[in-house]
């Protein structure tokens, strides 16, 4: 089958900024909260969605780390995971932390995250944003506050989401495994 385009570059800039219109309608300023991407690929839109806000409220105050979770998920020991760095350099005790990652599947690696951001502090409250939500085959409760687009789509297909920074281009893909 041939690859179904799910975003393009035209959407792809609109969500995001409908992603950071939905976060200021909740978190103002942002002085009480900070953005959390989780490597290697959330925090290409944590990035994107620090710089976008920053554009938006004209400050450079909003706060974004990159968290790697290798070590908290629970596969580590069955296939090789290479490390990332994890870059916090704030603090997050007492505040809202905004969890960003590309896609939400199972919900494994977000059970990851919250189990590895637990080191740095106990955060007011913990909410995840998403570019796409794939709905089906949880393996844990977990659900999304903030998503880019949701599709429905089954267990031998494959969401990929390709960036500028890494890739040279904006693009969203549903693909046959």
């Amino acid at each position: 089958m041939k690859p179904k385009i799910l975003l393009d570059k035209k959407k792809f800039d609109v969500t995001i900024k409908r992603l950071c219109c939905q976060l200021i309608e909740v978190h103002n300023d942002f002085s009480k909260s900070v953005i959390i991407g989780l490597q290697p690929r959330g925090i290409f839109l944590a990035k994107r969605i620090q710089k976008e806000l920053q554009s938006i409220l004209k400050t450079k105050n909003i706060k974004c780390g990159e968290l790697d979770i290798t070590f908290y998920r629970d596969d580590f020991r069955k296939k090789e995971l290479i490390p990332n760095r994890t870059n916090i350099d704030f603090i997050i005790e007492d505040k809202n932390v905004i969890l960003i990652d590309d896609v939400l599947f199972t919900g494994r690696t977000i059970r990851a995250g919250l189990d590895a951001i637990q080191a740095f502090g106990r955060p007011n409250d913990v909410e995840l944003l998403v570019l796409v939500d794939r709905r089906l085959f949880r393996h844990v409760p977990i659900q999304a506050k903030y998503i880019g687009i949701t599709i429905d789509s089954i267990a031998t297909q494959n969401v990929r989401v390709e960036w500028k920074e890494s890739e040279g281009i904006d693009k969203i893909t549903l693909l046959d495994k």
